[in-house]
C-alpha cells in the first residue's frame, strides 16, 4: 500500500520489478478458517469479536458482516484484550475473538490468553488463524514458479522477530533480504541495497530499518509467544497447507481454544469464480490480470479479500491506481 501510495513503482528503472506477495494477514486467511467463523458466529449465545478489516472477507457462506445482518452478535475490536474484557461483562455469553495476523499482532494476543487465565475467565476463546511469515517466504522462495531474486521484507514483523530468521532464505535458497520501513525513503533505500546484493551475486540479511529493528528482535515478546502457542499446520489462500506455519494454543491454555471447544463440521469451500486473489498473493498474477478487477470487484462490492484489506493489493491498485 505504501509503495502504491508513494508511486514508487512508475519511479523505477527498467528491469527492476516489484511484486506483491503474501504479505496481507487478511488477505491470506483462507475460505475454510472464515467459514469456521462464521459458522461459530452463528451458534446461540456466542459473541465474535474480530478486527475490522475481517467483517467483509467473504467465505463460501458469505461474511461475518453478513451473518451480523441475519442476527448474529459479531462486533469490531480494536484488540483482543477488548474481547476479553467484554467477556467479563456478558458472563452468560461465550466470547470468541478471531484473531488473525503475523508475528506482529499474534504476541499481544498471547499476553491477553495468559491474563485470562490469570483472571479465570470460563467463557472467553480465540480463534487461531494467526501464520508466521517465514514458511511462507520459503515457500514462495522455493517453488519455483516466481522468479523473485531478492525479498524486501517488512518492518513490522522484523521488530518482533529480528533479522536472524531471515538468513536461512538467504543461505538455502540464495535470496538478497533487505528489511525496511514504510517511509518513501526506507522503501527505496532497501530496494536499492537489495539492486546491490542481487548485482555483486550475492544473498545476505541488511537491516535498512535500524531505527526498530535488531539482530534479536523483541526478545519478550517472543518468550511471551512461544508461552502460549506452538507452530501447527495452517492454510493460506493461494499457497495451500504449509506445515508450522501457524500458531496454535499449548495444551496449558486449551481451555481458550475456540476450535476445541465449538465441534464445527463446515462445507467444502467453494472458491470464488473469476477471482485470482491466490495468484496475486504468489506473486504469479497482477491485479489488472483480473476480469473482476473494478468492474464487478472494487472495495464498495469486493469479491476477494486482496479488495477488502486496507493492506490488499487489489485495493491499493484501485486506490492508486496500476
Amino acid at each position: 500500500m505504501a509503495i502504491a501510495k508513494a508511486g514508487i513503482k512508475k519511479l523505477l528503472p527498467e528491469g527492476i520489478e516489484l511484486i506483491s506477495g503474501p504479505g496481507c494477514p487478511v488477505c491470506v486467511t483462507s475460505q475454510e478458517d472464515i467459514d469456521r467463523a462464521i459458522k461459530i458466529a452463528g451458534v446461540k449465545d456466542v459473541i465474535m469479536a474480530t478486527f475490522g478489516d475481517m467483517m467483509r472477507v467473504p467465505g463460501s457462506l458469505g461474511s461475518l458482516e453478513d451473518i451480523k445482518r441475519r442476527g448474529a452478535d459479531v462486533r469490531i475490536v480494536y484488540s483482543c484484550i477488548d474481547a476479553l474484557d467484554m467477556a467479563e461483562k456478558n458472563p452468560s455469553k461465550k466470547v470468541v475473538f478471531m484473531g488473525v495476523g503475523f508475528e506482529t499482532t499474534s504476541p499481544t494476543v498471547a499476553a491477553t490468553v495468559i491474563e485470562a487465565k490469570r483472571r479465570k475467565a470460563r467463557n472467553f476463546f480465540v480463534l487461531s488463524d494467526f501464520k508466521l511469515i517465514f514458511p511462507a517466504l520459503e515457500a514462495i522462495a522455493g517453488s519455483g514458479r516466481v522468479g523473485v531474486d531478492g525479498f524486501l521484507c517488512p518492518g513490522h514483523v522484523s521488530v518482533i522477530t529480528g533479522s536472524v530468521p531471515y538468513e536461512r532464505i538467504a543461505k538455502r535458497y540464495g535470496k538478497a533480504c533487505v528489511i525496511t520501513g514504510f517511509d518513501d525513503a526506507d522503501i527505496i533505500k532497501g530496494i536499492k541495497r537489495l539492486v546491490d546484493q542481487i548485482q555483486r551475486n550475492e544473498s545476505e540479511v541488511e537491516i535498512e530499518y535500524r531505527r526498530a529493528v535488531g539482530k534479536e528482535g523483541n526478545v519478550t515478546a517472543k518468550k511471551v509467544l512461544r508461552a502460549v502457542f506452538k507452530p501447527g499446520p495452517a492454510r493460506w489462500r493461494g499457497l495451500g497447507k504449509i506445515e508450522k506455519s501457524g500458531l496454535k494454543l499449548r495444551k496449558t491454555y486449551e481451555r481458550f481454544d475456540a476450535e476445541k471447544e465449538f465441534k464445527i463440521k463446515i462445507p467444502r469451500p467453494k472458491p470464488h469464480k473469476g477471482c485470482i486473489c491466490g495468484d496475486v498473493l504468489q506473486g504469479i498474477k497482477s491485479p489488472v490480470d483480473c476480469k473482476l478487477f473494478g468492474k464487478k470487484c472494487d472495495p464498495r462490492s469486493p469479491v476477494g479479500p486482496c479488495m477488502v484489506s486496507s493492506e490488499g493489493t487489489c485495493a491499493a491498485y484501485f486506490k492508486y491506481g496500476a
